[in-house]
């Protein structure tokens, strides 16, 4: 890869960060705080938060396996995504480049942040060709968008095409792992050392179930956590979130528990959906939904709709007309899924 230094944007490589009092106190006897002009009442959610996380980094690292100095914990994988144009582009000068179809963030970030986007088209079957990307990047691409397991085709992208951008890549690569967890294949989070220009983004949204406290994370060398640390907001990470985030990662076994239920289901669903009427495919999934082709998307999502059943209805985007997202849910709501179909 390029020199960290030439990747950064030259303001923010160049940029002393806010220093604020929790930042400066690193004392392990205090008993009386005056020093962040906070309410002494109200315990405790007068205090402002730890700005870094740091008991919640020693969880993630013991659960993830990444050194703490390796984790960035942002307000949902939203914020990572943000910073990576905040940090590593220059606006209307460099440009990003992203599989298609894939994760819409990518792009509105991009847009945001007046960078240009540039897609390449995954293949018929939603497989990716590594040259076709590396073919479209140039001296000012900064960045790759890599969704494995991709929303909203739910396959894994075949890990040696992601190796083959990795090293012929000068830029960073961004491979988003959210639904990494309900896949049999290897995260590339154990590799930081092996590719210093990967970013590997995930969440408590999924497999977790916390999507409502909003954490997402990052794993990459230390170096571009550090900058990543620079521009983000000072106390990005609230106290509920981080008590919650504790709580759930201090008891990884419910969560294993979760995904092998989902993955039992999404077989159960899968199954079904391929005897229903409507159903033309059931694509391969890698991740906790389905995307199914049926006879009629619009007119299937507004049944299911009248029916209180609310699916994702992807028929406008590209590769996938005539699909329906499906996230499996419990037993019992996909039950009431199939049989509203069953009855269509």
């Amino acid at each position: 890869m390029k020199e960290l230094k030439e990747l950064t944007r030259e303001n923010i490589w160049n940029l002393a960060p806010y220093s604020c009092a929790r930042n400066e106190f690193s004392g392990k006897n205090a008993r009386v705080y005056l020093d962040a002009n906070e309410n002494p009442y109200n315990s405790p959610y007068n205090r402002y938060p730890d700005p870094l996380q740091l008991e919640v980094k020693k969880q993630v690292a013991r659960v993830k396996r990444v050194a703490e100095e390796n984790i960035f914990l942002g307000n949902g994988s939203d914020e990572a995504i943000d910073l990576m144009y905040r940090c590593f582009t220059e606006p209307k000068i460099d440009n990003v480049v992203a599989i298609d179809p894939t994760y819409g963030m990518y792009k509105v970030c991009a847009d945001i942040n007046d960078v240009e986007y540039r897609t390449v088209s995954l293949q018929a079957d939603f497989s990716l060709d590594g040259d076709r990307l590396l073919q479209a990047c140039d001296s000012h691409t900064k960045i790759v968008w890599l969704c494995s397991p991709n929303n909203p085709t739910g396959n894994a992208l075949d890990r040696n095409e992601i190796v083959k951008i990795l090293n012929g890549f000068e830029g960073l690569v961004v491979v988003d792992e959210a639904y990494s967890d309900f896949s049999s294949q290897q995260p590339f989070r154990f590799d930081l050392e092996k590719y210093p220009n990967i970013v590997v983004l995930n969440t408590m949204s999924k497999a977790w179930g916390s999507a409502g406290i909003r954490m997402g994370m990052a794993f990459a060398s230390k170096e571009i956590i550090d900058i990543m640390n620079k521009v983000k907001y000072p106390y990005n990470i609230n106290s509920l979130t981080q008590k919650h985030a504790l709580d759930i990662l201090n008891d990884p076994y419910e969560v294993d528990k979760w995904v092998r239920t989902i993955l039992l289901e999404r077989t159960r669903v899968v199954d079904a959906f391929k005897m229903l009427p409507i159903c033309r495919k059931v694509y391969p999934s890698d991740a906790n939904f389905i995307l199914v082709e049926v006879n009629d998307a619009q007119k299937t999502y507004d049944y299911l709709v009248d029916k209180g059943i609310i699916v994702r209805n992807r028929n406008s985007v590209h590769l996938c007309n005539g699909c329906l997202r499906i996230t499996i849910g419990t037993k019992s709501e996909n039950q009431e899924l199939l049989a509203a179909l069953r009855t269509m």
